[in-house]
């Protein structure tokens, strides 16, 4: 080959290389993001949204991701490899399962209700397994092919891992934005199989426009770098820690924020946003400092960006806190936080790839290893901090946690620096006194911390309880509100006479059914609701079925309802309140009562849906009702009366029957007389004040008032209301936008 060929050739590969390939794979992190959003949504309405169906969700997610990062550098040994053709075809293979995705998930899941959590954790691998696979195959290809024309191991997993990376941020920003609030679950789907086609189609015409037969020569220039300067069993040690605190840190700023936000689901879309635009920032900058700085020099920068990370982390809670009541301010500190701590964590791989990888034919197969070690540190993480210490450590415990081992990682990186001692010294110093700062002062300055998030204030006032454990953050006032995650949640009250709560519906289960003798509950709360139900006289069995353990040590303290976690007519079920409905499709029940709040919070949907609907119908005894809390969402209530054949609105609750209703006041009023609670007569006809109540009671809800609404008038004025379904999910993504 002449000089001005070989000139020809290296310019075709280097358009290649920092042109095409980076697009092409900031453009393949958008549909994996968008199918991860989705396939989660779908596998938690399948599998519920305790936390041990996420876990299992979010790990499976990283474990296929990390065996897929295998197989890509197995391939990578073999030299007829072709990355831009590979990649295409794994943008097809990816988009054809993802077309599909959502009805296997479906049928599998139907399939598996019965099975025990292992069974269920090894079903959610093997229906991710294919699509998880392919996806993490590509970076150490794409890695290797830079590397045979580049020389630079760190520059190219920077690059890449900054593009891909980024396109999954901007996913976020789409899915929360465009894709599930207008078109729903299954248009998401279609579109990322659409962009996983493009992706294919320009990778396929920039491996046919390329003369694959130069790259030999091309190699053969490309330029000398340093020999690594660390052994690969110790980078993918750190490699593992760092993916462990990163996946602990993702965790830990959500669940900050979803409290913040009272559960929304566009926090989670924001967090790991901010979350993913850091990681991406830190690949990049990581890119540009290995590009110009040797191993040697460049592990002084990776222990410095690990220390502020650390500071950063330490500050989080405290700064968090202190700027509670600044609106917009406490939003742009929150990000800048997120953004900060992710960008420090992200810059880690590619420093380490620095550290630990050499620039030759082996570059494919170490990556995968490093970033299999990463992603197995990601799903530990997950599961330690998502199902172990957010059980037994508060916020600010784990704040500490992650603070004293991402100590550690500086202080390794440090002890192996090749800098002067004094340098060390000075640095390690540093580092500790981060620690011990972090240690001392955040405490004190997080104070308060669930009553200012919660109030959007600086107060100070002090919540009466607290209960943190993995399924959330459960708090109670002075004057005995109770808040789940965040947002209103009931209060401690079973008088219908000093009905601060709205007790009156659950009072009212006698004015819709003769004989409820028999009822299913999804949602215990402050336990109100519950024993009110559970002292009916006509009722015989109450099945409770609650998602968060949390609200039974809440109840146990409490003497208006102490008495129900002892009561011989009830049993209490931790479950997600959806999955255990599926899994028991024998049981059939006089009434479903479910007093869910705000119907824009996160997974609302799933106790509100057309489809779940249809599955509490099939838990219905002849005549039997449901009566659930629509947080009178015009949406909601057109949704019961469409599914059932009669139904009305009560206060803002939907009663719904596949038979006509049996209003009868008379009976209501009997029962209402004969309601005893803990031994304790609620109302005494004798009295004249207690018979003036009743008769206002009575005379307040009579049918044609405004507190009841049967469906026909109900459907005459939502006409122009979408029915609520688990594709379109709702308002949970269109509330905040204003839309709903």
């Amino acid at each position: 080959m002449t000089a001005l060929e070989l000139s020809t050739a290296s310019s075709v590969s280097s358009a290649v290389r920092h042109r095409i390939l980076p697009i092409l794979f900031f453009f393949s992190g958008i549909p994996a993001l968008v199918y991860q959003l989705t396939w989660q949504r779908s596998l938690f309405r399948i599998f519920g949204v305790n936390t041990e169906s996420v876990t299992i969700v979010v790990t499976a997610f990283m474990l296929g991701l990390g065996l897929g990062s295998l197989a890509g550098g197995w391939s990578t040994r073999r030299r007829a490899v072709q990355p831009l053709l590979l990649l295409g075809i794994i943008e097809l293979l990816t988009a054809a399962f993802g077309v599909v995705s959502l009805a296997i998930f479906e049928w599998i899941g139907d399939l598996a209700l019965d099975w025990s959590l292992p069974a269920i954790g090894a079903i959610n691998l093997l229906l991710v397994l294919i699509p998880t696979l392919l996806m993490g195959a590509t970076l150490p290809i794409l890695v290797s092919h830079l590397v045979r024309t580049s020389g630079q191991t760190a520059h190219s997993v920077g690059l890449l891992y900054y593009v891909n990376t980024l396109g999954a941020s901007a996913a976020c920003l789409l899915c929360a934005i465009v894709i599930f609030p207008h078109l729903g679950m299954h248009a998401a789907v279609y579109i990322a199989a659409g962009i996983n086609v493009a992706v294919a189609a320009g990778a396929f015409i920039a491996h046919y426009r390329r003369k694959e037969s130069n790259d030999a020569s091309i190699v053969a220039q490309r330029p000398r770098t340093a020999p690594p300067i660390l052994s690969m069993p110790f980078v993918m040690l750190l490699a593992a820690v760092g993916g462990f605190v990163s996946l602990s840190f993702e965790i830990f700023l959500f669940r900050t924020v979803s409290f913040a936000s009272g559960s929304s689901s566009m926090a989670f879309a924001f967090v790991l946003c901010g979350f993913l635009a850091g990681v991406a920032g830190g690949a990049y900058n990581t890119a540009q400092v290995c590009a110009r700085l040797s191993p040697a020099d460049a592990m002084g920068e990776a222990a410095r960006g690990l220390i502020l990370a650390n500071a950063a982390g330490a500050a989080f809670l405290p700064l968090a806190n202190q700027s509670a009541g600044m609106g917009i301010g406490f939003i742009l500190i929150v990000l800048a936080g997120i953004y900060l701590i992710a960008r420090q964590w992200g810059a880690l791989l590619p420093f380490l790839s620095h550290f630990g990888i050499a620039a030759d034919d082996r570059a494919g197969m170490q990556t995968a290893l490093l970033y299999s070690a990463n992603i197995a540190g990601c799903a530990t993480g997950a599961v330690v901090t998502g199902f172990v210490l957010t059980n037994y450590l508060g916020l600010q415990q784990i704040s500490m946690l992650l603070l004293g081992i991402g100590t550690l990682c500086s202080l390794l990186l440090i002890y192996k620096s090749p800098s002067v001692a004094g340098a060390r010294a000075r640095a390690a110093a540093t580092a500790v006194a981060v620690l011990c700062a972090g240690t001392l002062i955040a405490p004190p300055l997080s104070r308060h911390l669930f009553e200012n998030l919660q109030t959007h204030t600086t107060s100070g006032q002090a919540f009466a309880r607290v209960v943190e454990n993995r399924s959330g953050v459960i708090t109670v006032d002075a004057d005995g509100v109770v808040y789940g995650n965040g947002m209103y949640d009931g209060r401690f009250n079973t008088s219908l006479k000093s009905d601060r709560n709205g007790v009156i519906r659950a009072y009212a289960l006698s004015l819709f059914h003769p004989a409820p003798r028999d009822v299913l509950m999804i949602g215990l709360a402050s336990g109100s609701w519950a024993q009110v139900i559970a002292n009916n006289p006509a009722v015989e069995s109450l099945t409770i079925v609650e998602i968060n353990p949390g609200y039974t040590e809440l109840i146990a303290e409490r003497p208006e309802v102490q008495s129900l976690l002892h009561h011989p007519k009830v049993t209490i079920i931790a479950d997600d309140g959806r999955r255990w409905s599926r899994r028991h499709p024998g049981r059939q029940f006089d009434a479903v009562i479910s007093n869910t709040t705000w119907n824009f919070r996160a997974n609302a949907t799933n106790l509100l849906s057309v489809e779940f609907l249809e599955l509490v119908s099939g838990h219905l005894k002849p005549g039997g009702i449901v009566f659930y809390n629509t947080t009178s969402s015009r949406r909601m209530q057109k949704t019961a009366c469409t599914v059932f054949a009669h139904g009305a609105r009560f206060t803002n609750h939907m009663v719904a029957s596949n038979a006509p209703l049996d209003w009868n006041y008379a009976r209501w009023r009997a029962v209402l007389e004969a309601y005893t609670i803990d031994g304790k007569r609620q109302f005494n006809p004798a009295d004249k004040t207690d018979r003036d109540f009743l008769d206002e009671l009575m005379n307040e809800f009579r049918i044609d008032g405004e507190m009841i609404e049967q469906c026909p008038t109900l459907l005459s004025r939502t006409t122009d209301q979408v029915l609520v379904t688990d594709d379109n999910m709702g308002t949970e993504w269109r509330y905040y936008l204003g839309l709903d």
